[in-house]
């Protein structure tokens, strides 16, 4: 084996992946941030979900900084698993006869369903006492997230979430295609939990056709109480484990059914950066 050869080969291709990472978290946040944070922030000022605070540019920066440092940890699973790919021992898989077309969107709800559990489950590791200094509180330093807070992890939190897509390619049958469309859920999902805004409509949190899916706020009372609303789809482990806040639904309707007229809130508000929580 040439190793030059192959460290070569292995530095390329995460220098591929890393940048679709970042290319990724860029355009996704990036535009969240463009649209909501800038070009119509006056507009949803009454939207805005904790309007006595707003992250400084110092805070912005510590989240897109974690959030590169992500990218390395996503990176070097990217590489790994694209050598695992190609030497057969994954389950993934790229023609769609393989397994035809309603096993492909099956295995991608039943990815994001696993997803959810996963992500519930080690999150509620994190915030236990002994790990969540080490692990967890990188990303809960942005006590009023931004849309660039979504992939601020420490490096040690950035493994075990990365830890989903190992876990499903070694667990069962996925497309190629398929995996890429969680990812960008994903992202998505990610994203539009640390908005910082309420885009739902009021009512959302308490209709029974929707109140199993979380909110912009469901996520961002996490980051305020940090010890209440865990889950990042939906809101059933939330539900079932009775970690929602117990004022959630008042919060969210607060925003919810806001309206531009009764923000008394608009034009007072005071930048300030996150508190000291070393000592959690």
């Amino acid at each position: 084996m040439d190793w030059n050869t192959t460290f070569v080969e292995w530095l390329e291709r995460f220098s591929v992946v890393y940048g679709i990472l970042t290319l990724r978290y860029i355009i996704i946040a990036g535009l969240a941030f463009l649209i909501v944070w800038k070009i119509l922030s006056r507009r949803l000022e009454h939207k805005y979900i904790q309007p006595d605070r707003r992250p400084t540019g110092k805070n912005i920066l510590h989240e897109i900084k974690y959030s590169f440092m992500t990218f390395f940890v996503f990176g070097l699973v990217g590489v790994f698993m694209f050598e695992a790919t190609r030497n057969g021992w994954t389950r993934i898989y790229r023609d769609v006869g393989d397994f035809g077309w309603p096993y492909f969107f099956v295995s991608l709800l039943g990815t994001i369903l696993l997803h959810d559990a996963y992500f519930y489950w080690t999150h509620r590791l994190m915030h236990w006492k002994k790990i969540f200094k080490h692990v967890h509180l990188v990303h809960h330093r942005s006590t009023n997230p931004t849309p660039w807070a979504a992939f601020s992890f420490h490096p040690l939190e950035a493994i075990i979430e990365a830890g989903i897509v190992p876990l499903v390619a070694f667990l069962y049958p996925i497309h190629a295609g398929a995996l890429l469309l969680f990812l960008f859920y994903m992202t998505s999902l990610n994203v539009l939990g640390h908005l910082g805004y309420e885009l739902f409509p009021s009512g959302f949190t308490r209709n029974r056709s929707t109140l199993w899916h979380n909110t912009s706020t469901h996520h961002n009372m996490h980051h305020k109480y940090f010890n209440c609303n865990y889950g990042l789809y939906f809101n059933w482990w939330d539900r079932f484990m009775k970690t929602n806040h117990p004022e959630y639904h008042e919060q969210f309707e607060s925003k919810a059914a806001a309206t531009s007229s009764n923000n008394a809130h608009a034009k007072d508000r005071k930048e300030i950066s996150s508190p000291d929580i070393a000592t959690l």
